[in-house]
């Protein structure tokens, strides 16, 4: 089949469903959205393992145009906020202009048309003004090359795809990792399996999780009165905003929350040969920051066994360490996360001049305009682009910052008769000079850590370096100016 449609968006996750959202709300019916999967929801679909939940709080965690007054829990689990994004499509009707198990295969800017053909998996193809990609960056799950995995006779899954056709029960387990999902499910699986060996690579700085069941009689408030709600949320964002002084701004700042996690892991882990092995030698926010209240109680379990020597190899039912000590295990589960960087390698995307946009990143770091354009692919924007994600805040605040400044750039292209905008190399070159500037004197760079933030070059590629009341305001919008605007006679509109 081929279709030709005005916008043509990529992922039903926060991302392309509040686009597809945006462009209902500004009138524009001519849209489609392609998910690779059978259901929408993205990284909450596909990450279903035992204990998953955010790690930001529930009412951040959600539009601002849609508030959820429901919500169980300050931090909400997986499921609910998977069913939270299920009633909004269906609030807007979105369904009917989503495709599911259609994986965008490729893309090619068309430059005498000023359109983007677009090929999936099915074998359909899409023409489309423009091209949005939802798709995020925590979608590729990073899997270590184990020396002799192809030779393991047991289960190996990662967190995002979990098995759960298969009983842990009294199993030999050995997790791989200590990231955000591991000390998830580690706590989960820890009573239900005979053995848990757990192998860290780095420790990561865990602060106590505030926690709790939201009360009845708050979630009647909210529903009576639903200011008192946008009220909560506004102080939610303020409190975490202020967060990014010791992120951003003077990573020594972070010295009173090292406090409150040393003294969190004194208080759970009282063997001190253990506790050394989980005290980080960093500074608190160069890697993820984690919240939890049982992690540290499950590695204090006689049959848990935290390894730090790395692993060796792989073998038929173990895995021997770099100190050469054996561990048989039934089981191989990775917390490894994703490929946040090496995550935009998968795609295919030829721009102008014939460009690849993988290539061009890979060979010279991945650089946008906001994380949201890129110069020479025009009509191309990314949602959750390079340098738009957040260690202290809700990404879906960025995500609606960029759904509206995309609603933007179309309606700059209607107004001027054009087909085609593409943003200028100087302000692109200009704005990512800034941007590292800022996050060179950063946490994630001055902490003494590496973390999935830097690139192979050691550039931050990932976060954003400071407010983001700061990127709203410099989203909210759209500059002529700092765009080539031309019609496919290939006139120019604006110089």
């Amino acid at each position: 089949m081929r279709r030709e449609v005005e916008v043509l968006v990529v992922g039903t996750g926060f991302a392309g469903l509040g686009m597809a959202i945006e462009l209902k709300r500004a009138g524009r019916r001519d849209f489609a959205v392609l998910e690779k999967a059978d259901d929408l929801g993205g990284t909450w679909r596909d990450n279903s393992y035992p204990g998953c939940a955010c790690d930001v709080p529930s009412h951040m965690y959600s539009y601002s145009f849609e508030l959820n007054p429901g919500w169980s829990r300050t931090f909400a689990r997986q499921s609910e906020i998977r069913d939270y994004l299920h009633r909004v499509a269906d609030k807007h009707r979105l369904r009917e202009h989503i495709r599911f198990g259609c994986a965008v295969e490729g893309a090619r800017w068309d430059e005498h048309a000023k359109v983007w053909h677009v090929s999936t998996s099915t074998g359909d193809t899409y023409t489309a003004k423009a091209l949005v990609s939802g798709i995020g960056a925590l979608h590729v799950p990073s899997v270590p090359a184990l020396p002799g995995i192809e030779r393991f006779k047991g289960r190996t899954f990662h967190s995002a795809r979990w098995d759960h056709d298969y009983d842990l029960t009294g199993k030999r387990v050995a997790v791989v990792g200590t990231g955000a999902s591991a000390i998830q499910f580690v706590p989960r699986i820890a009573d239900r399996v005979s053995a848990l060996t757990l192998f860290q690579r780095t420790p990561p700085w865990v602060l106590p999780k505030s926690d709790r069941e939201i009360t009845p009689w708050e979630r009647r408030l909210f529903r009576a009165l639903p200011f008192t709600q946008r009220l909560y949320r506004d102080f939610v964002y303020w409190l975490r905003e202020f967060s990014v002084l010791g992120f951003a701004v003077h990573p020594g700042i972070m010295r009173g929350a090292e406090h409150l996690a040393g003294k969190h892991l004194r208080e759970q882990v009282p063997d001190p040969e253990l506790r050394a092995k989980l005290t980080p030698d960093y500074t608190l926010g160069c890697k993820r920051v984690l919240l939890s209240n049982d992690y540290y109680p499950a590695l204090t379990k006689p049959h848990v066994e935290v390894v730090t020597d790395g692993i060796a190899e792989v073998r038929e039912h173990s895995v021997v360490d770099a100190a050469g000590v054996e561990h048989e295990v039934d089981a191989i589960i990775y917390g490894t996360g994703f490929r946040v960087i090496d995550s935009f390698d998968e795609l295919d995307i030829t721009g102008k001049g014939g460009r690849d946009l993988a290539r061009s990143w890979r060979e010279r770091g991945a650089e946008t305009h906001y994380g949201i354009t890129v110069s020479g692919f025009p009509n191309l924007f990314f949602l959750l682009g390079p340098n738009t994600g957040l260690g202290h805040n809700s990404v879906v605040f960025m995500i609606e910052s960029q759904i509206r400044y995309v609603r933007q750039c179309l309606e700059l292209m209607d107004r001027h008769g054009a087909d085609e905008l593409d943003v200028r190399p100087e302000v692109q070159a200009r704005f990512n000079r800034e941007l590292q500037r800022k996050l060179s004197r950063g946490v994630w760079t001055q902490g003494g850590c590496k973390s999935w933030y830097l690139d192979a070059q050691g550039v931050n590629r990932t976060v954003w370096p400071g407010f983001t009341w700061r990127y709203w305001m410099r989203t909210r919008k759209v500059r002529a100016a700092d765009f080539a605007l031309v019609r496919a006679r290939r006139d120019r509109v604006s110089a």
